[in-house]
């Protein structure tokens, strides 16, 4: 059973990607064990799931690799987004069932945004 995702950003964007996923996404930041605190990055709490994001010095890339977040209303999502001036990603490879675009936070991680439409 899944636990969590971590991805990772350079230190040098840790403030702004902190502030992307709890300001901009609105996930809930959660205490990392006193082990790992000197470390920095953050754990986000998504239902029986999380995302860690995680310090590392490594260059930014425009992977296709992502994580997918589900959301109950697409096009409000999109608008919250862009009304946060997080650039959209549009869906160039549809899949039947699904409507989703992508954004990436400050290190550069993709995300996909969907909702399943059947």
């Amino acid at each position: 059973m899944l636990h969590h995702v971590n991805v990772t950003v350079p230190p040098s964007v840790a403030e702004a990607t902190k502030a992307f996923y709890g300001s901009v996404l609105g996930l809930v930041e959660v205490p990392k064990p006193e082990e790992s605190r000197a470390r920095g990055g953050a754990w986000y709490q998504l239902g029986d799931h999380q995302i860690h994001l995680s310090l590392e010095d490594v260059p930014e890339t425009k992977s296709g690799r992502h994580i997918c977040l589900t959301v109950k209303d697409l096009f409000n999502a999109e608008a919250q987004l862009r009304e946060a001036g997080v650039e959209i990603i549009p869906d160039e490879q549809a899949v039947s069932g699904w409507q989703r675009f992508y954004i990436r936070d400050p290190g550069g991680n993709l995300i996909e945004i969907a909702n399943k439409t059947e």
